[in-house]
């Protein structure tokens, strides 16, 4: 279904909105998926915060311009598959890859980060950089860790000096002695 120049309008500021926003892009050829997969690969995409979309690349190509996903416009070639991560940057990476384990059809070709083109491979870099929660709690664990060891330190203190209570054979050694 072609579409008029109103809809194709309408499709590039959709993808420059979501390109302006988002924090990494994979650009994946599907060609042989079957429907129910793709189906599959929208759903858990709304459920995991990755904008999934099939569009011609010369609309993708305008779409990006202007944003940090620009230097990837000379490789989009071929029928593509755009999945843009808008709320953490190894969410489409994650996407992708399991996808791509049950269909060999499905095929990563560029992967775009923070103004730079990564080839296809990167895929794995970023498909395994934690998620929001997982980020956090290795921050609290590593902010934690100097109270942790002082309080370590303290009590390994206290247990050589005692305790930190006389002992009670010294002042009765003493009394013997006068």
């Amino acid at each position: 279904m072609a579409l008029n120049l109103s809809q194709k309008k309408e499709v590039v500021a959709e993808l420059a909105d979501v390109a302006a926003k988002a924090h990494s892009l994979i650009a994946a050829e599907y060609a042989g998926t079957t429907v129910e997969q793709m189906t599959a690969m929208r759903k858990k995409a709304r459920e995991n915060g990755v904008y999934l979309k099939v569009v011609k690349n010369t609309l993708a190509a305008r779409a990006v311009e202007g944003t940090e996903f620009e230097c990837t416009k000379e490789a989009l070639v071929g029928p593509l598959l755009y999945a843009f991560s808008t709320e953490e940057p190894g969410a489409a990476g994650r996407l992708i890859k399991e996808f791509a384990k049950g269909n060999d059809k499905l095929q990563p070709k560029v992967v775009a980060v923070g103004g730079q083109v990564y080839p296809a491979s990167h895929v794995e870099v970023l498909a395994s950089l934690p998620t929001l929660e997982q980020a956090l709690s290795m921050l609290a664990r590593v902010l934690a860790e100097p109270a942790t060891m002082f309080a370590r330190a303290v009590k390994a203190v206290g247990e050589q000096q005692g305790g930190g209570e006389a002992a009670p054979a010294e002042p009765a050694a003493a009394e013997a002695e006068a």
